[in-house]
């Protein structure tokens, strides 16, 4: 099992903890990583785009002038793909981007993603977090602290105290044990994760 350093809110050491390898010591699956990320962005995408091709835009019933001896080339609507006001060729229509994965493979991909991390040294362990008031300045205090500034805070549970006080900082974000994803988990430089968040998480994964 990896062991951790486990920090306080004032930045300071305070003990180790020994993570579980069956969720931060597998064997990173860096297909099924590169795979469940492209499946959150790709669910996320909302698939609305329109445009109309030649048989949907309205007019152009008559034939705009006669087929021979005008010295045009030969017309047969005004709502032809080159006329202005005409359809779309290959117009882009409605469509749902997302698929599926199955539970192991987005289970692994998660578990690979935590892994990296803590081989990358860029997963910080908290014994607690706590802020008694709603205060920005409080919460950016503890992350000057811990020398980090793009960070992904995971919780055990909701605490509205912490979750608001982080949201005006730019670059860090705050999730759940049952929120987070592999996508949040890359896009940050560290991953900060509570004692009691890091048990929830090797109870569900483990």
């Amino acid at each position: 099992m990896a062991n951790v350093s486990v920090y306080n809110m004032e930045g300071n050491e305070v003990g180790t903890m020994e993570l579980n390898d069956a969720v931060f010591g597998v064997n990173v699956n860096e297909h099924l990583v590169h795979m469940a990320v492209v499946r959150q962005l790709a669910n996320n995408r909302q698939g609305t785009q329109k445009a109309k091709t030649r048989s949907e835009v309205r007019g152009g019933g008559r034939k705009p002038w006669r087929q021979k001896g005008t010295g045009h080339a030969r017309q047969g609507s005004t709502r032809s793909p080159q006329w202005t006001g005409g359809g779309v060729v290959f117009a882009p229509t409605p469509r749902d981007y997302s698929f599926k994965m199955n539970k192991k493979e987005r289970r692994l991909a998660l578990k690979s993603a935590l892994t990296s991390r803590v081989q990358e040294n860029k997963l910080i362990v908290l014994d607690d977090l706590k802020l008694d008031a709603i205060k920005t300045k409080d919460m950016k205090k503890v992350l000057d602290n811990l020398k980090v500034n793009k960070a992904l805070v995971v919780l055990n549970g909701d605490n509205n105290n912490i979750t608001l006080s982080a949201r005006n900082i730019p670059d860090v974000m705050t999730a759940s044990t049952n929120t987070i994803n592999v996508y949040d988990i890359l896009k940050y430089n560290t991953v900060i994760v509570t004692k009691a968040a890091v048990a929830s998480i090797e109870e569900v994964y483990a």
